[in-house]
């Protein structure tokens, strides 16, 4: 899982990263900036997001509510007082500081729980398509990105081969929400969730080594995309 942790107190950034280490499935980056946390919050659509509350120039409270949809969000602070407001903003759970390791383990257990439940009620959590006369089932989840052929798609997904199909581009794109999935360029649609970085030419995703090329025309799109 991919996380970004918001704090201005270095000690508990530590705390928190020491704390993913063990656990050995969190991908962390920790910033002492909440601007900066933000705009790489908004850049890197992380699963998790470890938030402080009282933070100098803006609260965690502003933050969480301008979240990208999907957003898990685990509030950490030395103030109780917060806690209802956090819950009122969905929070997953709430970490009063200092935390231990074992109740830093149970919020992320529950985290992962909102995320599998997000994944399963999602209305459009898979697509179907047909591969040689056979109909094909995907998980959304499973997709790293797709690549429009000469006469065929080919869908790249968590598995080790691709997923060839006869159907065209734009009906594939009519099957996506535009929540999870942006066209980049005549040839490839890219879920926004596994966008790890990107620059006008191109972007580079989780699970992949293959930057994909920004088509001109796509640009202020994908922007305005990544802008939300």
């Amino acid at each position: 899982m991919k996380a970004i942790a918001i704090d201005d107190e270095p000690i508990a950034l530590a705390v928190i990263e020491t704390f993913s280490k063990r656990l050995g499935s969190i991908a962390l980056r920790t910033f002492s900036d909440p601007k900066e946390g933000f705009r790489q919050i908004r850049l890197l659509r992380p699963d998790i997001v470890f938030l402080d509350i009282e933070m100098n120039g803006i609260t965690g409270l502003e933050i969480a509510e301008a979240l990208p949809s999907g957003t898990c969000i685990i509030f950490t602070t030395a103030y109780a007082e917060y806690a209802l407001q956090g819950f009122e903003l969905n929070a997953a759970d709430y970490l009063h500081k200092p935390f231990s390791f074992d109740r830093f383990k149970r919020a992320i257990i529950k985290a992962q729980q909102r995320l599998s439940a997000m994944n399963c009620t999602e209305p459009y959590g898979q697509i179907n398509v047909n591969v040689e006369y056979r109909n094909v089932q995907i998980p959304l989840a499973d997709i790293l990105y797709i690549e429009a052929m000469e006469n065929y798609i080919k869908i790249h997904t968590t598995a080790q081969l691709p997923i060839i199909t006869q159907i065209n581009l734009k009906r594939l794109t009519q099957m996506l929400s535009e929540e999870e999935f942006v066209r980049i360029h005549k040839s490839y649609i890219v879920p926004i969730r596994k966008i790890a970085s990107w620059s006008h030419q191109a972007v580079n995703l989780s699970g992949t080594a293959k930057p994909i090329p920004i088509g001109r025309t796509y640009l202020d799109k994908f922007l305005s995309v990544m802008d939300r």
